[in-house]
């Protein structure tokens, strides 16, 4: 079912599933890395301290991803080095002088969703790396990265991403098909209830669809920071339209979901 033009809040018609494991820290069993469904692509996991990432590619890439993502950590690392708020700052950060591209980009991100620039981190360095391994002459021609549940796509085939939602009775019971049309798309998830990322709200899942993987990330974490009830729903809703660039919006908090946007919504088949 296609949501576009308005804000669409329902309570879930689903009969109640087995919680699903929270999302814990590196190492231990990630659930919810059965968000993406593709049958065409290699799937493997590449890890650097902590960045974890789920990639599926034409052909199994690990040494080439590895070296993607060491590149990509030491231009934020470094940065950060050198100026140590861009780690911790809650608000929007002006970039000042020279500094890599992703740096920018975080930054520009987080001033448009009124976050820090690190809300984008996970956004920024799936997308990055992405481009690279596509770019990369030994690289790959579709991608598809996960990356703590924000993931970046660049196929030449549809793809389902599930919206994984913790405890909630909606959770991984539909999900958005992103059509290759849509390619390069980022598809990032933000929750209040689950994970060890940073948020201020209690949303069961906050998702964003958007060109840019780093603006996905940097608004999922700011709409969820805006739900504590579903009362806060279409308020938060309302933000995120306003918001150039975001394509679709999914708000989970218990039993109530808002949608608003260019959103192929489909039902997940579940295994039993």
């Amino acid at each position: 079912m296609k949501r576009s033009a308005e804000t669409r809040l329902f309570t879930t018609p689903f009969e109640s599933a087995q919680p699903k494991q929270p999302m814990t820290s590196i190492g231990e069993k990630r659930t919810y890395r059965d968000i993406v469904r593709q049958k065409h692509l290699v799937g493997f996991t590449v890890t650097v301290k902590e960045t974890d990432l789920r990639v599926y590619a034409r052909k199994e890439l690990r040494r080439l991803t590895r070296e993607k993502v060491l590149q990509y950590r030491g231009y934020i690392e470094n940065y950060i080095q050198n100026v140590p708020a861009f780690a911790t700052s809650l608000y929007p950060m002006e970039i000042r002088g020279p500094a890599p591209a992703i740096v920018r980009e975080m930054a520009a991100a987080g001033g448009s969703a009124g976050v820090g620039p690190m809300a984008a981190v996970a956004g920024a360095v799936a997308q990055y790396v992405g481009e690279a391994l596509l770019e990369d002459p030994g690289g790959t021609d579709e991608v598809i990265i996960e990356n703590g549940g924000d993931v970046f796509i660049s196929t030449a085939r549809p793809v389902t991403v599930g919206i994984y939602a913790g405890r909630s009775k909606l959770s991984l019971q539909f999900g958005l098909r992103i059509g290759c049309d849509r390619s390069p798309v980022g598809v990032c998830t933000s929750s209040g209830t689950i994970g060890h990322s940073l948020s201020l709200g209690q949303a069961d899942a906050v998702c964003v669809v958007s060109g840019s993987c780093l603006l996905a990330d940097a608004v999922a974490t700011s709409v969820g920071n805006r739900v504590k009830t579903r009362a806060d729903i279409d308020r938060a809703m309302e933000f995120a339209r306003g918001i150039e660039g975001v394509s679709g919006i999914v708000i989970i908090k218990g039993d109530a979901v808002g949608l608003w946007g260019d959103l192929d919504v489909v039902p997940l088949a579940r295994s039993r």
